[in-house]
């Protein structure tokens, strides 16, 4: 079962990464998809799920559910999960997902694990014990230094937050109908303690998730003339900036344009890292473009380990002399 998020009825890329990940694991265990939704006018969309690898949708509308709010979010999820009983259940690792996730793990007592990298369905043993297709869930630990695989086989249902863009969102040529079902619960007035007046959004400058082109700056490349050659070499190349953490940190590029473990999680059809020495933090964030150069002075940086192509010298020689070459094809 899959938590939908939603915003002005519009489901969450993450839920729909999410459905598509949960797909392919039910598929393994013979098992259905299950997605629930709380808002109004669900049912405008919700059918749509089907593409995306989700077999019934629940649905629970009220007028007062059109913006999250946590305590009717909670029992409203709780009621579902007792009532159908999955063995799995999926939130995005959004501000909303952190919020109802562990309330909901603690209302049911059940095992959760915050900001997955990765899902499997494998086996278990302990002491004597064995356990026979759980989630497995997968995360970095201990800043990032560890992959830690996280286990708990004996809370029905599992609870797991996964990271936004980890999963791949995968749409079916010929989509079917997710079958939607109307579900109620018996809210009351104490249910909804606050009351939004006003709603206000502001939209991001920089979306690395949706750029097929990204220009990295790590370390190596955070002088003002180095950011100065990525920023022109990403929009020759009709791209972004991007960055690792210590830039960020640093103070020279902005938060939004980092990626990696405590940043974006990307897959471009081209990565360029500049001065990157490629950690496994900044790693888990785009190892999965489908091409990376790399530019790095040091040859043993681990950034060439999973590059496809990688030039070694001073990167802001490389980045000229590749601006150069651009310009002359155009």
């Amino acid at each position: 079962m899959v938590f939908i998020e939603q915003n002005d009825n519009v489901p969450a890329d993450v839920s729909l990464e999410l459905l598509s990940r949960a797909r392919e694991l039910a598929d393994n265990l013979g098992l259905e998809v299950e997605g629930v939704a709380l808002g109004y006018g669900l049912q405008n969309w919700l059918p749509n799920l089907g593409a995306y690898g989700c077999d019934r949708a629940y649905a629970l509308e009220d007028e007062r559910l059109a913006h999250f709010s946590s305590i009717p979010y909670t029992k409203g999820l709780v009621q579902i999960i007792q009532k159908h009983q999955p063995r799995f259940m999926l939130f995005g690792a959004t501000t909303t997902g952190r919020d109802v996730a562990p309330r909901v793990a603690s209302t049911l007592q059940c095992g959760l694990t915050a900001d997955c990298t990765d899902l499997q369905i494998g086996d278990h043993k302990f002491k004597k014990r064995s356990y026979q297709d759980i989630l497995l869930q997968i995360r970095p630990a201990f800043g990032g230094n560890i992959i830690a695989t996280i286990v708990s086989p004996e809370s029905r249902p599992s609870l797991a937050t996964v990271r936004e863009g980890v999963m791949k969102k995968k749409e079916t040529h010929s989509p079917p109908t997710c079958r939607v079902i109307q579900e109620s619960c018996p809210w009351e007035s104490g249910d909804f303690p606050t009351e939004i007046l006003e709603v206000v959004r502001q939209a991001k400058n920089v979306d690395l998730k949706t750029e097929k082109v990204i220009v990295s700056a790590g370390m190596g490349a955070s002088s003002p003339e180095s950011l100065k050659l990525v920023r022109e070499l990403a929009d020759l190349l009709g791209g972004e900036v991007g960055s690792s953490r210590p830039v960020v940190d640093g103070g020279f590029l902005h938060k939004e344009h980092q990626v990696g473990q405590t940043g974006t999680t990307v897959r471009p059809n081209l990565y360029i890292a500049c001065g990157i020495s490629g950690q496994i933090q900044h790693r888990a964030g785009m190892s999965e473009a489908k091409r990376i150069i790399a530019v790095n002075s040091d040859p043993e940086a681990p950034i060439f380990d999973i590059a496809h192509y990688g030039i070694v010298g001073d990167v802001n020689q490389v980045l000229q002399r590749m601006i150069k070459a651009y310009k002359q094809k155009l």
